[in-house]
């Protein structure tokens, strides 16, 4: 066997095969004798069939089959040695009438080459990192929830602005029909809460549904009707009033505390309101991390420039999916993921030149504080070692599971690796704050 490379360009080379009689006729002929040995003919004892009739019968399915394996295995083999870092899979050349009686065989294969490329992590201009904080407002806020969720409700005679109100919202003629709790704020425009002040239960109020609420979603919800049904919906829907509460706010006591936190974690107002801004801010440091991600993607795939195969890769493209596709799809295609591509090279690049790893360790490691923090939330603070690995073990099998945990830890040691080489300022702000800047005041 030979194989042979033409480098085309600095992208794209051809591969070509040859493949002499030497290399299968063995094993050709030695599967031709096992199945002379097993094949059923009429007329013929088994183990007795002449050797003739059984290469007629099977001898160039067996010969095919063969040679591409052994094509396969041979140009699997070649790229490794070569250490040819190739995009997409190797394209055969298209080949009509092989003659398959003859003593060889040559096969040529095209191959998309990865470009050579440098990761220039210093941006001229500072990339902003966020470093976001829970503000007194927040936290105070974040309070009173707790309180309202924790509280008691009180019945009342009349609505007041901050009532929780029970009523059902019909039009027969819509087939509307749903029973709710809803509080005034939640009401788009003033004037229809204040249709609600001082009225009782029993009392039947008319509202119109167009610009009822803020969005679509609220009115779906509202009156449990589907999302296109909300959409635009202008009609007028009665609310009749069966149960009017205020909510007490629950005390700031230890009994709340340990109901929040476990018995004894925390004593004092204070201490409440520091492990509120702790346990939130973990949680911006997340939204500040994607952010960072995004923003550092984005600048390495518009600032390190390098050529693609294009050609080849929009070539492999029609033929590497479930469905085929033709030419034009497949230039669609190659246009919408040549993005993606690109940055996968940049993160394949810089992951080679810092030496970044995953370990099975790190990935066992990592799945036990997300399932710890899971039991958490159910009540578990105090998970057992034994109990953890068990559940671990279990998530792991699941080879999908895996290799998510696997690209999140890499996505992480990313973001440490950003920080600390990229041209950042770092900018502190509240979350409301952020959201403002980042998404836009909504």
């Amino acid at each position: 066997m030979n194989i042979t490379r033409e480098n085309l360009d600095a992208l794209n080379a051809v591969v070509k095969v040859d493949i002499a009689k030497e290399d299968y006729s063995d094993k050709v002929e030695k599967i031709l004798s096992d199945y002379r040995k097993t094949a059923n003919i009429p007329g013929f004892r088994k183990g007795h069939v002449p050797m003739g009739m059984v290469k007629k019968q099977y001898g160039k399915a067996v010969l095919v089959d063969e040679v591409n394996k052994l094509l396969q295995d041979a140009l699997n083999k070649y790229l490794t040695e070569e250490k040819l870092d190739v995009l997409g899979q190797p394209l055969p050349k298209p080949q009509d009438n092989i003659d398959w009686d003859a003593d060889g065989f040559s096969f040529e294969f095209e191959l998309g080459l990865a470009p050579e490329f440098d990761v220039e992590l210093k941006s001229k201009k500072a990339i902003t990192h966020y470093n976001i904080i829970a503000d007194d407002k927040m936290i105070d806020e974040q309070i009173e929830r707790i309180q309202k969720q924790y509280g008691k409700l009180v019945s009342q005679d009349t609505v007041e602005e901050d009532s929780e109100i029970t009523g059902t919202y019909t039009n027969e003629e819509e087939d509307i029909d749903n029973t709710v709790t809803l509080t005034l704020d939640k009401f788009k425009g003033k004037a229809t809460s204040k249709q609600f002040i001082g009225a009782k239960v029993g009392d039947v109020i008319v509202l119109k549904t167009k610009e009822l609420y803020d969005d679509d979603h609220e009115l779906m919800h509202a009156l449990k009707i589907d999302h296109d049904r909300a959409h635009g919906l202008d009609i007028e829907v009665s609310f009749t009033i069966t149960e009017i509460n205020k909510r007490e706010l629950a005390d700031l006591d230890q009994d709340l505390f340990d109901k929040l936190f476990g018995k004894g974690e925390v004593t004092s107002v204070t201490e409440l309101k520091t492990k509120i801004k702790e346990d939130a801010e973990k949680q911006f440091k997340q939204q500040s991390d994607q952010k960072l991600l995004n923003d550092v993607t984005e600048y390495l795939v518009d600032n390190t420039k390098f050529d693609l195969p294009g050609e080849f890769l929009t070539k492999w493209m029609q033929t590497s999916g479930e469905n085929e596709m033709d030419a034009e799809q497949a230039k669609e295609e190659y246009e919408k993921s040549e993005k993606s591509l690109r940055y996968q090279l940049i993160e394949g690049k810089l992951i080679e030149d810092n030496n970044i790893q995953v370990t099975v360790e790190d990935i066992k490691a990592h799945a036990k504080e997300m399932i710890k923090v899971q039991m958490a939330q159910f009540g578990q603070m105090n998970p057992s070692d034994e109990e953890l690995d068990g559940i671990a073990a279990r998530v792991l099998g699941n080879q999908e599971e895996a290799r998510r945990i696997s690209e999140q830890l890499i996505s992480q040691k990313l973001i440490e690796l950003y920080k600390e080489k990229a041209n950042l300022k770092v900018k502190e702000l509240s979350y409301e704050n952020f959201v403002k800047e980042v998404y836009g005041d909504k």
